[in-house]
């Protein structure tokens, strides 16, 4: 047992019972030997065996006792990362730093994120951690916004390429036209043979021999020796990176992408070097000298290039993302000590009262204080009209006030306003990895020693029973092997797929948490539909109130009803207590005070007032109590049945009426129903109204399967009998009492106009209201993971044939050996052939218009 101490810092406790339900908590965890909570200083000091748990399950521990834990998350760059052929060593080194929860790095944006401990550890302890892994922290950049500092980076790292580049290719193209003559002096059954580019480059050697005075007018040792000291620029400043890489991965005992490279382009430079400045070598062992100079500058260009080209290409997968952070307003207009005052948004704090204009953007979130407009937040929400907005009312920064002048407090700045979140979920999902990665991971973390022995084995073999000159086959085979090797492909077909999949998603109002979240939608078989704010508005409203009569005869007045019920309901929060207290200030119905108010759960709610027991209840729960209903039971069955909610109001256990309540269904619900049917999913819906309100819904909007009369209570465990029947659910809701369902799901879908507990238990957030949401996401999933499995296939297929290719296999057929120069083409081509197959998702279309 490795005993390990934590201390941990509580949030949330407020007495000294709580600290002791925090102690009991995580006394009792899994692999805990010893746990101590201080109220006094918040703090938690856990002994515990780090081979049986971890920091992120103490942290777990703590939430379920229903406290949290402080934690604090730090990303930054790290260079040339998507090149390591593995991120996985890189994850387990940062959470082997004591107080680290969580690592997630990103091969296409080359950065990583660790959730941590503050007061455990720290940002620099987690920088030396990536340093110690033999990774380099790329230079921090002065801004605070992440997605401007993405763009910054990408634009240094173009610029440095692009240098970097121009450098190689330039000579590249002298040291090709300086090894035509050299090869216009090698006899044909020397190189000729060799490759293809061998077997170009002599009749144009011939040929520029020719023009500089015939055979013997050109010394074929200075040509070397030019070509030599050419090249050398090349190798250190052009090709350093990949140098630098390879030591310090030989430092740490790893290899990647720079190892090959440069252990392909090195050992040609050194082989040639020795050729050139020490011929006596290759004469006293009878081999030919033979000089690769051409092959050293042009292998790094064609990187370069191939790097350059892709990092233009991943500028463009996170397109969306800045085109969502651009939205905000730049500007704002505050009012302090009375005087209006212009400033940048970023001085905007909470309490302050902004004034916006007709045709400004509202800079940040608020509450409108004075003044009334209409407001499009098509921006963000996708709906198409203008939002009328009044005082009490809310406003989104990034949206245009349309009309009217308004004044409204501001709420929430910075990262907290509805874009900031927005912003951050769609980087937190692009930051994550889907399973379908695992396969590929595994494969990079043996790939780069593997392709080493094969390219050793190129050599041996072709030295021992190659043809002659053995020598040059055998060198050639060797660096052709290293250099054609890819596992970049393999490390960027995944998240950079994800990286404009969820950015395209965003674009259209869905909000993805994870890859794992994305490949779950595309394994989703069926969609488990909520009733209320899911396929219908969520704005119910009363349509009937039918009383019953006195036992003298005499009707009850259906205001003094209104006013029994609302009274109960004015402490109430489910949607339909809020219809009943909206129709009694419509008909201006003064409210009583009730005392001992209740709710019960899926039931309805009580309380007294005016001396009278009020029960508002379900029309279930009352025929469960065998209430008597008199003439007011067929009412109900024919409220029911024309899909609407019947209410019923009991007055010292007596039923006094019936309310009915109707939802009006959304216009676009019936039309994504039958698309999710056209797509092979089952589609339920599940309510907890009557089964004759709930049927006639159903069969409105297309609806074979209907789950009635469901408590909130149900709802999860509904979930768990759907997945028993061995097919992935989907569960669509918005409100509070959906939470626990949409966590149970394997696809948890909140509708964006919904609660924040329902939003936050979900794995994706439609940002409007509209059902046909899930069609797009879904589509627009299944995509993302076929582009996916498209660029794996393409990775593995590249790599299984470039490399055989490589190391001979066709000369026994052809008579040719693949040139290391067309192979570092091949190598470069690939990876950005990833990159431009993962583009395609940009051209994504919904099959309607749901973007702004």
């Amino acid at each position: 047992m490795t005993k390990t101490r934590i201390v941990l810092p509580i949030e949330g406790m407020s007495c000294a019972s709580c600290a002791a339900t925090v102690q009991d908590a995580l006394a009792r965890a899994n692999g805990v030997a010893n746990a101590a909570v201080n109220y006094a200083t918040a703090k938690a000091a856990v002994d515990y065996d780090d081979a049986r748990t971890g920091v992120a399950e103490l942290i777990k521990t703590v939430r379920a006792a229903g406290y949290d834990c402080g934690q604090a998350t730090v990303s930054f760059g790290v260079q040339q990362l998507h090149y390591a052929p593995s991120v996985v060593p890189l994850e387990q080194a940062l959470l082997r730093v004591p107080g680290a929860i969580r690592a997630a790095a990103n091969q296409a944006t080359e950065t990583v994120t660790v959730d941590y401990v503050p007061g455990v550890t720290t940002a620099e302890a987690l920088e030396q951690a990536v340093e110690q892994a033999g990774f380099e922290v790329a230079e921090p950049i002065p801004t605070e916004d992440p997605v401007e500092r993405e763009r910054i980076a990408r634009q240094r790292e173009i610029r440095t390429l692009r240098g970097k580049f121009a450098l190689a290719a330039v000579v590249g193209v002298v040291t090709l036209l300086g090894s035509m003559l050299l090869t216009a002096e090698v006899p044909d059954s020397l190189l000729g043979q060799v490759d293809v580019l061998g077997r170009l480059l002599m009749p144009l050697g011939m040929k520029l021999r020719d023009a500089f005075g015939g055979e013997g007018a050109v010394d074929p040792e200075w040509v070397k020796r030019g070509l030599g000291l050419l090249t050398l620029p090349v190798v250190v400043w052009s090709g350093r990176q990949f140098y630098r890489g390879a030591w310090s991965g030989f430092r740490h005992r790893t290899a990647d992408m720079n190892t090959l490279i440069a252990v392909g382009t090195g050992a040609a430079y050194v082989y040639s070097l020795v050729a050139t400045f020490l011929p006596g070598v290759f004469t006293r062992a009878g081999l030919p000298g033979d000089v690769y100079y051409e092959a050293v500058s042009s292998i790094i260009a064609f990187i370069l290039l191939g790097r350059l080209l892709e990092a233009r290409a991943k500028g463009r997968t996170s397109e969306a993302v800045r085109r969502l952070a651009g939205l905000k307003a730049k500007r704002a207009h505050v009012l302090r000590d009375g005087k209006e005052t212009e400033t940048v948004v970023e001085a905007v704090v909470p309490g302050d009262l902004v004034v916006v204009k007709p045709g400004e953007k509202i800079p940040v979130d608020g509450i409108v204080t004075e003044g009334a407009s209409a407001v499009d937040e098509s921006t963000l929400t996708g709906e198409p009209l203008p939002v009328p907005k009044k005082i009490g009312d809310e406003v989104i920064g990034a949206t245009i006030n349309t009309t009217g002048s308004i004044t409204f407090r501001a709420t929430r700045v910075g990262k907290d306003t509805a874009l900031g979140q927005i912003v951050q979920l769609v980087e937190e999902a692009q930051a994550t990895k889907a399973p379908i990665q695992r396969l590929a991971d595994r494969v990079a973390g043996v790939f780069v020693p593997v392709v080493i022995a094969l390219a050793i084995a190129a050599f041996v073999i072709w030295f021992d029973v190659g043809p002659q000159p053995a020598a040059i086959f055998s060198t050639v085979a060797l660096i052709t092997v290293l250099i054609i090797a890819c596992p970049c492909a393999l490390g960027l077909a995944t998240p950079t797929a994800i990286l404009v999949g969820t950015g395209k998603a965003a674009e259209h109002g869905i909000l993805i948490r994870s890859g794992a979240a994305l490949e779950g939608l595309t394994k989703v078989r069926t969609v488990l539909l909520d009733k209320t704010g899911t396929i219908t508005e969520g704005k119910p409203t009363v349509t009937h109130i039918v009383a019953a009569k006195r036992p003298d005869g005499t009707p009850i007045a259906p205001a003094d009803v209104l006013k029994w019920a609302a009274s109960v309901e004015q402490r109430s929060e489910h949607p339909l207590a809020a219809a009943v207290l909206k129709a009694a200030r419509e008909r201006q119905v003064d409210l009583l005070p009730v005392e001992r108010f209740a709710v019960m759960e899926g039931r309805g709610a009580r309380g007294i007032v005016d001396r009278r027991i009020v029960e508002i209840v379900s029309l279930r729960h009352a025929q469960e109590r065998n209430l008597e209903f008199g003439s007011l039971g067929q009412d109900a069955d024919r409220l029911s049945a024309q899909g609407r909610t019947p209410v019923i109001v009991v007055v010292n256990n007596t039923v006094y009426a019936v309310i009915a309540i109707a939802d009006p269904i959304k216009p676009t619900s019936a039309e994504a129903v039958a698309h999710l049917k056209k797509m092979g999913l089952t589609v339920i819906m599940v309510s907890g109204d009557s089964k004759k309100g709930a049927e006639a819904v159903a069969k409105e909007v297309g609806i074979e399967e209907v789950l009635p009369e469901v408590l909130p209570s149900q709802k999860a465990e509904l979930v768990r009998k759907l997945q028993r029947r061995g097919r992935p659910v989907a569960m669509v809701g918005d409100g509070i009492n959906d939470a626990p369902a949409l966590a149970q799901a394997d696809v948890g879908i909140a509708i964006g106009t919904g609660t924040d507990i329902a939003i936050e238990a979900s794995d994706l957030t439609l940002i409007r209201g509209d059902l046909r949401g899930v069609v797009t996401a879904i589509q627009l999933a299944r995509r993302t993971v076929r582009t996916i499995r498209i660029n794996l296939f393409w990775a593995f297929l590249y790599n299984t044939l470039g490399i055989p290719i490589a190391a001979g296999a066709l000369y026994p057929f052809f008579g040719v050996l693949l040139s290391p120069v067309l192979a570092s083409a091949a190598m470069a081509w690939s990876s950005l052939s990833v990159v431009l197959n993962s583009l395609t998702l940009r051209r994504f279309r919904p099959l309607w218009g749901l973007t702004p």
